[in-house]
C-alpha cells in the first residue's frame, strides 16, 4: 500500500532554488522508512531540470516524483534513449529471422544506393559496426547534425560521409549510424520501424509511444525524437535488467541482452563504455548500465542492487549546463543513491535475520 505526499511535504526539504510545481511523490510506507525518499528526490532535483524521477528496486516502485506538469504516463521526448530501443529491435529482428546476425553487411539493404555509388568498403560495414558506433564514417552528430537533418535524404547523407577511421575501429558517435539501423529494419521486415516496435516490443510491454519523427523518405528516426513516458522507460529498463523477460514472457532474447551489455568501445568525450546502443560505467564499485538522451533523459539500471531508475528532464539547457548536470547526476548516483540502496538492502537483511532468530 502506498501513500501520496504533496508539494507541502517537499517544500520543507527542498531549497527555494529548485522549488518547482510537484504533482506528486508516491512511495511504499515500509520502503520509505528505509530509503529516505524525500532526501533522494531532493538530491536528484538538485542535479538539473529533472521533471520525472521514478525508482524501482526488487520489482517494487519505491519513489515516484513529478513536476512541471509531468505524470508517469505522460510522454516526453527521450532523445537518444531511442538508440537503445533501436538496439533492442535489432535483437528481436535477428531472433525473428529478418536479419541473419550482427555480421550482416549493410550492402544487403542498400543495393540501389551502392549500384549508383559503388563502394565495397562502405557496403561491408556491418550491423555490429552501426550498433557500436564503429562504422568509421564521419559523424552526423554534434556540429554536423543540422546539415544532416536538413538534407533531403538522411540515409544517403549518412552513407555519403567519408571514412575517418576503419569500420570496427574507434568509437565515432553518430546518430546517422543508428538511423541506418532503422532503415535496415524497415527494409528487412517490410514494416516501418514503428510498426515493428509496436508489434514486438511496445505492445507486449503495454507501452504507448507518442510522437516519433520520420525522415523525408518516411523512415522513423533511428536515434532521436521519440516520445515515451517515464513509466515506459521504467518498464523497458526492468525488462532489460530481467534478461528480456516481462510478465513471464521473453520479449527480447536473453542472449541479445547479454551481448548488448558487453563493452565493445569507449567514448572519446565521456568516461563511459559502450555496448550495442547501451552505455556503462562503474560507480561506487557497482556497474551502472544506462540509456542516455540529451538534456537528461535516462534509463539507469543497477543490476547488483536490482534497481531501475527512469528520469525525464526539461530540454533547452546549453552544452555546458548539460555537461554539469550530467556530472552532478552521476555524482548523486555514486555517492547518494547507491549508498542508500545498499543501506536499505542491509537493513532488510538485518530485519530478516532478527526475525529468524526469534
Amino acid at each position: 500500500m502506498s501513500r501520496l505526499n504533496t508539494f507541502s511535504m517537499l517544500a520543507r526539504c527542498l531549497p527555494a532554488a529548485v522549488l518547482l510545481p510537484v504533482l506528486s511523490i508516491q512511495f511504499a510506507d515500509a520502503a520509505a522508512e528505509d530509503l529516505n525518499d524525500a532526501a533522494i528526490v531532493e538530491a536528484a532535483y538538485r542535479t538539473g531540470p529533472i521533471k520525472s524521477f521514478m525508482l524501482q528496486q526488487d520489482g517494487e516502485l519505491l519513489v515516484e516524483a513529478h513536476r512541471q506538469g509531468m505524470r508517469a504516463d505522460r510522454t516526453t521526448n527521450v532523445k537518444s534513449v531511442s538508440k537503445s530501443i533501436v538496439s533492442l529491435l535489432v535483437g528481436i529482428a535477428i531472433e525473428q529471422g529478418y536479419l541473419t546476425g550482427v555480421q550482416q553487411p549493410i550492402g544487403d539493404f542498400f543495393a540501389e544506393y551502392f549500384e549508383r555509388r559503388p563502394d565495397a568498403e562502405k557496403a561491408a560495414i556491418t550491423i555490429q559496426d552501426l550498433l557500436t558506433m564503429r562504422a568509421g564514417l564521419e559523424s552526423t552528430s554534434r556540429r554536423n547534425y543540422g546539415r544532416w537533418v536538413l538534407s533531403n535524404n538522411w540515409v544517403e547523407y549518412a552513407l555519403e560521409r567519408p571514412f575517418v577511421d576503419r569500420p570496427g575501429g574507434g568509437m565515432i558517435y553518430s546518430t546517422g549510424s543508428s538511423h541506418l539501423l532503422s532503415a535496415v529494419l524497415t527494409r528487412a521486415t517490410g514494416m516501418s520501424t514503428r510498426a515493428f516496435a509496436e508489434r514486438f516490443l511496445f505492445e507486449p510491454l503495454d507501452i504507448q509511444v507518442g510522437g516519433w519523427d520520420r525522415d523525408p523518405q518516411g523512415v522513423y528516426f533511428g536515434g532521436n525524437n521519440m516520445a515515451l513516458s517515464p513509466s515506459a522507460l521504467l518498464r523497458i529498463g526492468t525488462m532489460v535488467m530481467n534478461g528480456g523477460i516481462h510478465d513471464g514472457k521473453q520479449i527480447v532474447p536473453r542472449a541479445w541482452i547479454d551481448e548488448s551489455m558487453r563493452i565493445y568501445t569507449r567514448s572519446l568525450f565521456n568516461p563511459y563504455d559502450y555496448g550495442y546502443g547501451w552505455w556503462q560505467r562503474n560507480l561506487n564499485g557497482t556497474a551502472v548500465q544506462f540509456a542516455w538522451g540529451n538534456g537528461g533523459q535516462y534509463i539507469l539500471m543497477i543490476p547488483a542492487l536490482e534497481t531501475v531508475v527512469a528520469i525525464a528532464s526539461s530540454s533547452g539547457q546549453d552544452t555546458a549546463n548539460n555537461r554539469e548536470s550530467r556530472r552532478m547526476l552521476f555524482d548523486f548516483v555514486e555517492n547518494t543513491l547507491i549508498v542508500q540502496l545498499r543501506n536499505k538492502r542491509a537493513a532488510r537483511q538485518d530485519k530478516s535475520a532478527g526475525s529468524s532468530e526469534t
